[in-house]
């Protein structure tokens, strides 16, 4: 017996269908079935190689690092274009959190969603 990973994150929302529209908008995700969104990993990996994970973490309960938001959790999306898709949120008039950063694990910036959930936009590198 092992876990294989995250099978889906479910967020409670105030407007679940304004909610989807914003990331549909402005974040480019396609909706599946049942009103819901899916990442398949062939992409992932098909881009990144061994870069293509999900990260499952866990952090002090004072971090200042989800801030502006109170959610006691942050989302985290892998792109393969940051840059491009920085500029189609701008285009949304949705503002950065702070400055995009590069380390030596991929670029990172940060948005706010809708219902005040941090998003972390994470362009990863090939491994």
């Amino acid at each position: 017996m092992s876990v294989l990973g995250v099978g889906g994150v479910f967020v409670k929302s105030k407007d679940p269908e304004a909610s989807k529209a914003w990331y549909r908008d402005v974040l480019g995700l396609e909706m599946a079935e049942y009103g819901e969104f899916e990442f398949r990993h062939g992409a992932a990996v098909a881009r990144y190689g061994e870069g293509a994970r999900t990260v499952f973490a866990r952090f002090k309960a004072d971090t200042e690092y989800f801030q502006p938001s109170t959610h006691p959790f942050m989302i985290n999306l892998l792109v393969d274009d940051l840059d491009a898709l920085l500029e189609r949120i701008k285009a949304h008039g949705v503002e950065l959190v702070g400055e995009p950063e590069s380390h030596d694990y991929g670029r990172f910036a940060w948005i706010m969603d809708p219902d005040g959930v941090k998003i972390e936009l994470w362009e990863s590198v090939e491994l």
